[in-house]
This record gives structure tokens, C-alpha cells and sequence, in this order.
């Protein structure tokens, strides 16, 4: 049965429960989400956007050690009242404004590190027999100039759609390995979409179907959860969200939305320190001076 075409998105989940090995030390005792790209953690940007998109209650799958997210979306009673009694009310609309009055947090844990699918079907209890979003915060996306940010791109094509989309991007052929891929025809229509026929997790380059890899943004219908609930362990003992979705493309479309817009992949150094130069650089506090700055380095 296919879902009503005004399905609005209503609930986001966030898989925030990885140990963030890449970057250690930094992430011996803080989570890798709450590094910060200029003045906020990779975790808020990915609510903003999901906010933007009109979701309105965040999931987070956290674990260990991961109580700082917490924290983050919660009231800071203390910080408030200092910042109030000395009148800094610019700093104090900016707390405040890190979870809004319509805006509801949910927190579950995921037991053991069992992969993304295993922590998507965490979420289930919370989620419910509704379409969802799913942001990985390590993936930190911006929207186009003057354009939507990308999960409410997407959003929009779901309403006309109804079904689940991932979104993807045309990476380089050597990195294919990185990445799940997929391919399959253009679905028609004003959007950039692609009805997916095959998704490979990580392939090597020979044995890549295309060049398009998945980023860290997802909407999937609820039928997904039965499909990875089936999914046994694979590699490394995880149970991957790439195997559930191939189930769920025997039963029901699944496509590939294009988006524009550009990925930081801040699950890597290089890229963490893309996303911070380039977002610095349009900071509307210190943009014009780290501007300057950066001219004069010797490189």
C-alpha cells in the first residue's frame, strides 16, 4: 500500500553511538559528534538541518560515554541564569535556541556496536509505523547558494514519491570502496532521481555497478525495519543498513535522490578540516578576518 503523498517527515534518527577511532585522542572521553567545525558541534548542524526540513522530534541511538549530546540539547539552567543576570541576551538567545520550544529530543541506547542497521532498528520503538529521516553527523551537508538544505531537498521529493530515497553523489572511481553504490535508471520527473537496482556496500573499483555513492542522509519507510530485523551480521559482526535496504527494494521502489549541495566527510581529518576553513571563511563574525589571515600564510 502506498503512503499518502502529503506524508510529512515528522522524526529524525541519529545514529551518534561510534566510538570515532579516527580521531583519537580527541575522542578518548568527548563524542566524536560534539567536535566542533568553528563554533558548533557536527551533531547540531545535522539537527538544524533536519529541523529545517520540518522534522520535529530528533532520536538520538547513542551509547557509552556519549552523555555530552545530552547535555548539549538540554536546558543549562545555570549557563542561562549567568548569562541573564549579566545581561548577555544575544548569547543567551543562542542557547536557547539549540533546541526550540517545538522542538522534542528522545535518547535510546544502542547496546553493542552492532552497525548502522542495528542502530536504525534501535530507533523502532520511537520511530513507529511512519516514515523517518536518518543524518549521519559525520557527514556535515550544506545547502546550495540560495537553495534548500539537503534533507529538506529531499523531504519535498518524498512527498510526490512516497517512497524511500538515499541520497548519493558521483565520487571518484578509487574511492568507490569507501562508499555502499548504486545503480539503476532515471526515474522520470523534474527531480534527479534514480530507481535503484543494485547497492553494493564498499565495492572495489572492478567491481563497482556506478560511480554513485551513498552520503549520510536517508528516508525510509517503515518497512525497513522488518528487513534489517531478518539481516544477519556480516562483516565485522555489523549488521548493515546496505543489506536491509536490498530486501526492501524486492518489495517496494527505492531511489537515489541527487542533491545538490556539497558533503564535508568529518569522519576524516582532511575532511573535518575542509568543513572548518571553508565554513570559517563564511562565518559572519570572523569570516572576513580568517580570510585575511589565510592570504598571509606562506603556503
Amino acid at each position: 500500500m502506498s503512503l499518502h503523498l502529503q506524508t510529512p517527515i515528522r522524526k529524525a534518527v541519529f545514529p551518534v553511538a561510534g566510538l570515532g577511532t579516527r580521531f583519537l585522542p580527541a575522542t578518548k572521553a568527548s563524542p566524536k559528534e560534539m567536535l566542533p567545525v568553528v563554533d558548533k558541534p557536527l551533531i547540531q548542524y545535522a539537527v538544524e538541518e533536519a529541523y529545517a526540513a520540518g522534522v520535529r522530534h530528533m532520536i538520538f541511538v547513542t551509547g557509552r560515554g556519549k552523555r555530552a549530546i545530552e547535555d548539549h540539547f538540554d536546558t543549562a539552567y545555570e549557563l542561562e541564569n549567568e548569562l541573564e543576570q549579566a545581561g548577555k541576551q544575544e548569547l543567551l538567545a543562542l542557547v536557547r535556541s539549540i533546541q526550540p520550544p517545538d522542538m522534542d529530543c528522545a535518547f535510546v541506547r544502542q547496546p553493542r556496536a552492532l552497525g548502522l542497521g542495528h542502530a536504525v532498528l534501535c530507533a523502532e520503538p520511537l520511530v513507529g509505523q511512519e516514515p523517518f529521516a536518518v543524518l549521519l553527523a559525520d557527514d556535515l551537508m550544506t545547502a546550495p547558494a540560495e537553495g534548500l538544505p539537503v534533507l529538506a531537498q529531499m523531504a519535498h521529493t518524498f512527498a510526490e514519491q512516497g517512497r524511500s530515497l538515499l541520497a548519493v553523489q558521483e565520487v571518484p572511481l578509487e574511492q568507490v570502496n569507501r562508499y555502499g553504490i548504486v545503480a539503476g535508471p532515471p526515474a522520470g520527473g523534474p527531480s534527479p532521481l534514480l530507481r535503484i537496482e543494485r547497492i553494493v556496500e564498499k565495492p572495489s573499483p572492478a567491481n563497482a555497478p556506478s560511480r554513485m555513492g551513498v552520503a549520510g542522509r536517508y528516508i525510509l519507510t517503515p518497512a525497513i525495519f522488518a528487513h534489517i530485523r531478518q539481516q544477519t551480521q556480516g562483516a565485522g559482526g555489523e549488521i548493515q543498513l546496505t543489506d536491509a535496504i536490498a530486501r526492501l527494494m524486492q518489495h517496494e521502489a527505492v531511489y537515489a535522490y541527487q542533491y545538490a549541495g556539497k558533503r564535508y566527510d568529518c569522519g576524516s581529518k582532511e575532511g573535518f578540516l575542509q568543513a572548518t576553513v571553508e565554513l570559517a571563511l563564511r562565518h559572519p563574525q570572523v569570516g572576513t578576518s580568517f580570510r585575511e589571515y589565510l592570504k598571509g600564510l606562506a603556503l
